[in-house]
């Protein structure tokens, strides 16, 4: 059944596509896009002596290990045979690979280590229902690292000393309301941090386990979201602060550890210095990146600069220095052209060469992939508004955006957070929905991260008012700019972005020709009650962005910014997938709009992973959500699709509601 059908609303009958049509093998597949890499996450350990990365056994992603002079000599170190390892490190000695894991999306994180021998792994935190944080590892202390474990009390991490050789654990400090610490590079506390009243945080120095009375720092609320210690140098004499304390965007400062005193940098007025590169040994602050548009770099190590000028003139697109070897003589280097996938590259900077590692997503090489613009919308009220836009093949030239002949159907993807950003650079996403037909629209609205204090604090207060109406303003621009049909406009995103598209079916239900949350809360209030426990350093200062649940104001405010209060006024069509182990955005958030919906008799498809959490990690599930997604965009909005097929099979997904309203979804579950 078409989603066009099940309506009555006049809009939809008279301004609604005709159903889209099946791309058969001119489309990209899903499974190009979104199956397993081939390979991802290179790292050189310490020594250079070998290569690591994370490739499929199985299908499922595990860690790999080569020589590095022989890096086709790989053999797989783990085998996880459900859930996938996405992030690890090395140790210090070069004999261990670590990294953490969770269970069906709980971010019960434990930690694991691996030999290089292929002995193990072994879980270091074996601990129930725990999330370890890594505190400190050290290139010069090569038989523990520092860690965090929040077992005693659920809020708060405890610092551990974890030996390597044996797993054996040695209390440091009892965390008794300290949202993190910094340590040096001989693994010495140095530095407690803890949530202030206001929002704010105020830093404590640490002399072995005892933390002085009164702060050696403070950061208010309106420096909270850009502000922090950077690390210190190796001798421990002066800390690195990205700082933006008597300025609008963060600075790059260096403090004298005994008087104090503060010495900037750098800075530049567009947006907040984001990355910093510090020598291997020294721990000193080679060069900084500025990303406004896109990411620019900035050198006080001329050797660093002639290296990455080097780079940059042998490989096309952006360049990124992912691993470097404690000598600094070796590098792991991604370059991402976007219009081609990313390559893996060993750069040996004595020898000034260059070996290729791996293509990520080697499928996609010749595939038509297209490029993304970065552009400047200007909000209602003067604010700027920085956004990505990737058009359809045939109208685009990569650097800019030719108008197309006629305005095209667009998804406006919203990104998550809502305290994060976009950036430019490969995005399956953008490449899956450009390659369908639509014009694809992500915008940095109000509250973002990266573009200053100002920027973000200008979204505090305003979830469903000035952050949605910058979505609303950047729809308007798209719509003048003759990009985007204003008829034939969706609204897409995951957590903070799913909540945007609950905003908009809600509280602008005539904008938006149909809607796809994922994760998005639905229900401020319930989502404040139930954030998970080692959220508590910030509980105030998310508070303060949006408001609070302590007082009946706030209470208010809450209710009058969920989507779940105006739920009767949806008019579009509603997809929604959730997964059923979220600790973030619950199930519960999902449940309740949907059966809202149905009790107002309001088709909706909802799509649940039991074994899932805030978001989709298993491949065959992001894989059969997006096969549901794009069919029912291709019915809404008129683009191409590739059908739903044998999309679902091995996938986890249940189908609670709605499955009739979503083309193809019910066939495929039956089959």
């Amino acid at each position: 059944m078409r989603w066009m059908t099940t309506y009555s609303t006049p809009y939809l009958q008279s301004a609604a596509p005709d159903a889209g049509t099946s791309g058969g093998s001119s489309l990209i597949s899903r499974e190009k896009l979104f199956g397993n890499p081939t390979r991802i996450g290179a790292k050189t350990s310490p020594d250079g002596h070998w290569l690591s990365w994370i490739a499929p056994v199985d299908g499922v992603l595990n860690l790999w290990v080569a020589p590095r002079q022989h890096p086709d000599e790989a053999k797989p170190l783990t085998h996880e045979q459900t859930r996938p390892i996405r992030s690890y490190f090395w140790s210090p000695d070069s004999r261990q690979l670590l990294y953490v894991n969770d269970q069906g999306g709980d971010e019960n994180f434990r930690l694991f280590a691996v030999e290089t021998t292929g002995s193990g792994p072994r879980l270091l935190t074996p601990q129930d229902d725990i999330r370890v944080m890594v505190i400190g590892i050290s290139p010069d202390v090569t038989d523990h690292l520092l860690i965090g474990l929040n077992d005693r009390d659920p809020r708060w991490h405890d610092v551990y000393r974890l030996y390597l050789a044996d797993g054996r654990l040695e209390k440091v400090l009892e965390n008794e309301g300290y949202g993190g610490f910094l340590a040096d590079d001989d693994l010495n506390l140095r530095l407690a941090m803890r949530p202030a009243p206001d929002g704010g945080e105020q830093f404590f120095r640490v002399s072995g386990t005892d933390i002085d009375p009164e702060p050696f720092a403070t950061v208010g609320f309106e420096d909270s979201s850009n502000t922090g210690p950077a690390g210190f140098t190796r001798d421990g004499k002066t800390l690195y602060w990205i700082d933006s304390r008597g300025r609008d965007t963060a600075a790059l400062t260096a403090q004298d550890w005994e008087s104090g005193d503060l010495t900037v940098i750098a800075h530049d007025q567009r947006a907040d210095i984001t990355d910093v590169m510090l020598s291997p040994d020294r721990r000193e602050v080679q060069a900084w990146s500025v990303d406004y548009l896109r990411e620019q770099w900035y050198f006080k190590d001329g050797d660093i600069e002639e290296s990455l000028q080097w780079l940059e003139s042998e490989l096309k697109g952006d360049v990124h220095v992912t691993s470097r070897t404690r000598d600094d003589r070796f590098w792991i280097v991604v370059n991402d052209p976007v219009t081609a996938p990313a390559h893996t590259w060993l750069f040996d900077r004595k020898a000034r060469a260059l070996t290729s590692l791996f293509v990520s997503r080697p499928e996609l090489e010749g595939a038509p992939l297209n490029g993304m613009t970065p552009l400047e919308i200007t909000a209602r009220d003067g604010l700027t508004l920085t956004a990505y836009l990737t058009l359809p093949r045939g109208a685009s030239d990569g650097d800019g955006f030719t108008t197309p002949a006629t305005p095209l159907p667009m998804v406006l993807l919203v990104h998550g957070g809502p305290w994060a950003r976009d950036g430019y650079g490969s995005n399956s996403y953008h490449q899956w929905l450009s390659d369908r037909g639509y014009a694809v629209l992500s915008v940095n609205f109000r509250g973002s991260t990266g573009f200053g204090k100002r920027f973000t604090s200008a979204g505090d207060g305003e979830w469903g008012t000035a952050m949605h109406t910058d979505l609303l303003d950047a729809v308007d621009w798209a719509v003048s700019a003759g990009v985007a049909d204003k008829a034939r406009v969706a609204i897409m995103g995951g957590s903070y972005g799913g909540y945007a598209t609950l905003a908009g079916l809600t509280m602008t239900p005539d904008v938006f020709a149909c809607g796809v949350d994922i994760v998005g809360p639905s229900n401020l209030e319930t989502l404040l009650d139930s954030i998970p426990a080692y959220w508590e350093a910030g509980r105030q200062q998310m508070y303060r962005r949006m408001a609070s649940p302590e007082t009946e104001e706030g209470r208010a405010w809450l209710r009058d910014r969920s989507p779940l209060t105006h739920a009767g006024r949806i008019q579009r069509p509603l997809l929604i997938g959730q997964g059923a182990n979220d600790p973030r955005v619950k199930q519960a958030e999902s449940d309740q709009i949907v059966e809202a919906m149905r009790t107002n008799d309001i088709p909706v498809t909802y799509v649940l992973f039991p074994d899932e959490g805030h978001g989709f990690a298993r491949p065959v599930n992001n894989i059969a959500f997006n096969a549901v997604t794009e069919a029912f965009l291709a019915d809404v909005l008129g683009g191409q699709f590739e059908p739903v097929g044998d999309a679902l099979e091995g996938a986890s997904l249940t189908v609670p509601h709605g499955a009739e309203y979503a083309p193809g979804l019910k066939a495929a579950l039956s089959s």
